[in-house]
């Protein structure tokens, strides 16, 4: 399974931003959103079902972010609103065949795609 994001960028704070990761295949992937900042270990953010019917978020970002995935185009997006210096980060999606949620024992990862926070 192949996972690439796209979307980064720089934002203001206050600002939106839409992630996606393109895959090879979805409907079958339980996925997620987790992040890492400079000097600090990867975070989780956001996993999603199969489906798309169930989500679950971590605390720092519950609100202001939603994932969601289209399994017709096999893409998996992260809606990010009121960013904060803090959300700063590299962004990853993972994939796996189970369900980790926030979990990052997820076998399948991309390449991550940065975002700033300014």
């Amino acid at each position: 399974v192949q996972l690439v994001e796209s979307g980064g960028g720089s934002v203001q704070i206050g600002g939106s931003l839409t992630l996606a990761c393109s895959a090879s295949a979805t409907a079958l992937m339980y996925m997620g959103w987790f992040r890492q900042a400079p000097g600090k270990e990867r975070e989780a953010v956001a996993g999603i079902s199969t489906t798309g019917g169930s989500a679950m978020y971590s605390d720092s970002v519950k609100g202001r972010f939603t994932i969601s995935k289209d399994n017709a185009k096999n893409t998996l997006y992260l809606q990010m609103d009121s960013l904060k210096p803090e959300d700063t980060a590299r962004y990853f999606c993972a994939a796996d065949t189970l369900w980790f949620g926030l979990n990052p024992q997820y076998r399948y990862w991309g390449q991550g795609t940065q975002v700033t926070v300014s």
